[in-house]
């Protein structure tokens, strides 16, 4: 491997070890199923389960310690819950409503926080190098640095080791009062 992706596998290791260690809590992450029809009969939108992660800021790191470390962008969230009857709600409501039936379709507990459209970042120095623009991520003198924002400039932005360490210390030791 190179230099670029044995910092960001070390890093990623060590904030999953990290967050282990110190009790976080885990969130899981799943695959959206658009509703569909299966020999004429209507089957509805349902969440498929693909693991557990920690939510680390913009970024998902995954939590299965027997696993390659994995780093993901944050996509959508959604708490799985009951969908109630359609009412006079904005079109945008009726959606995040749906979504939250979805999960609770998926086998997922009423209250449970679900992770999905979530982007997998290969670790390979190729898929690193040619991570698009409009990504958080990108890589600037051969470290991997996150932006604040997508499309802000990478110079002066964090590596992502100083990122995590930093978000990681916050959900360990939370500040008095953010519990």
């Amino acid at each position: 491997m190179s230099e670029l992706v044995d910092s960001v596998v070390a890093a990623v290791r060590e904030a999953g070890a990290a967050l282990r260690g110190g009790g976080v809590p885990t969130e899981v992450l799943a695959a959206y199923v658009a509703p569909r029809r299966k020999l004429l009969i209507p089957r509805a939108a349902t969440m498929r389960p693909l693991g557990e992660v920690w939510r680390v800021g913009t970024l998902l790191i995954g939590a299965d310690p027997e696993a390659s470390p994995a780093l993901l962008i944050a996509g959508k969230t959604t708490r799985a819950a009951v969908r109630p009857h359609p009412g006079n709600q904005s079109v945008s409501r009726e959606q995040r409503r749906d979504l939250a039936a979805a999960a609770l379709h998926g086998g997922y507990t009423e209250g449970t926080t679900v992770n999905f459209d979530a982007q997998l970042v290969a670790l390979d120095e190729p898929a690193l190098l040619a991570l698009p623009a409009e990504l958080p991520l990108g890589v600037v003198a051969g470290e991997l640095r996150v932006r604040w924002r997508a499309g802000a400039p990478l110079e002066g932005a964090q590596t992502l080791a100083s990122y995590l360490a930093e978000r990681v210390e916050l959900l360990v030791h939370p500040p008095q009062g953010a519990n």
